[in-house]
C-alpha cells in the first residue's frame, strides 16, 4: 500500500481565521492531543500585536498561559479541545483512514493541514464533505509518502534545532561537555569563556539565546503533557 502525504489548506470563518485576516502578520499554531489544545500566537508587527493581544483577551474563551519577554509570541492553553466537540476538519479526519499531523497552521484566513493518507477513498470523502460545507479548499501538495510516520510524529531535530545559530550550537554542546548542566556544575561560565578564549558577555549571550530557543520549541508540547488526564500520560509512555 502507498502512503501519501498531502499539505491542505482551508479557510471558513472561525475566532482564529478571522484574527489571521485581520492582523496579516500572525502565525497561529495549534497542536491538540485530543483532551486540550495548545495554541502559539507569533506576531510579527509590533504594531499588531497589542491588538491581537486586545483581541485574545476579549474573547473570554482563551486563556494566555505565557508570554515572551519580546513582546511579539505568547502562548494559550484551551482547558478543552475545540476540535472534537466541534464540527471540525480534524474530527472529521480522526473518523477517516487520514493522519494530520501537528502542528496546524493559520495564516491570513487559512488553515494549513498536513496529512498522511492511507486511502484514496478516504481523502475523496474529506474533499466532498468540505464540499458539502461550502468551504473553501485547494491541495497544495500531494506526494508519495517515503518516510517513516514516527519520525513524522515524534518531536524531530529540525523542530527543535533549526532556529540555533552556529554559534549558539556550539555554546550549548561547549557548555555540556565541561559539565555545567550536572549537579553541582563542574564549571560556570566564566571559565568556559576563558578555555575558549572569549569574552564571557559573548559566551553567555550565545547560550542563553540558545536555552531560550529550545525551551520555546518545547513549550507546546510540555503543555499538552502536563493538561494531560493520568491515564493519557500511561498511555505515552513507552513499557519495555
Amino acid at each position: 500500500m502507498t502512503l501519501f502525504e498531502v499539505v491542505l489548506k482551508v479557510t471558513f470563518d472561525s475566532f482564529f481565521t478571522d484574527l489571521s485576516r485581520r492582523f496579516p502578520s500572525a502565525k497561529i499554531f495549534i497542536w491538540c492531543n485530543g483532551e486540550n489544545d495548545v495554541v502559539e500566537v507569533i506576531v510579527k508587527n509590533p504594531e499588531e500585536y497589542p491588538l491581537v493581544m486586545e483581541q485574545i483577551r476579549a474573547s473570554n474563551i482563551l486563556d494566555v498561559v505565557e508570554e515572551s519577554s519580546d513582546n511579539y509570541s505568547f502562548y494559550l492553553n484551551i482547558h478543552k479541545c475545540n476540535c472534537m466537540k466541534q464540527n471540525t476538519i480534524v474530527r472529521h479526519i480522526g473518523t477517516l483512514d487520514l493522519l494530520n499531523i501537528f502542528p496546524n497552521l493559520i495564516e491570513n484566513g487559512w488553515v494549513y493541514h498536513r496529512l498522511i493518507v492511507f486511502r484514496h477513498e478516504d481523502l475523496g470523502e474529506l474533499l466532498r464533505r468540505l464540499e458539502k460545507w461550502g468551504w473553501v479548499f485547494k491541495i497544495l501538495r500531494k506526494i508519495p509518502f517515503n518516510g517513516f510516520i514516527a519520525s513524522s510524529l515524534t518531536l524531530t531535530a529540525d523542530a527543535l534545532f533549526s532556529d540555533l545559530t552556529e554559534k549558539q550550537t556550539d555554546a550549548l554542546l561547549t557548555a555540556h561537555r565541561n559539565g555545567y548542566y550536572k549537579l553541582p556544575r563542574k564549571a560556570d561560565i566564566q571559565t568556559i569563556a576563558a578555555k575558549k578564549r572569549v569574552p564571557r558577555t559573548t559566551f553567555q549571550e550565545h547560550l542563553k539565546k540558545a536555552e531560550n530557543k529550545l525551551v520555546t520549541a518545547l513549550v507546546p508540547y510540555v503543555q499538552l503533557f502536563n493538561h494531560a488526564s493520568p491515564e493519557k500520560r500511561k498511555s505515552l509512555k513507552i513499557h519495555t
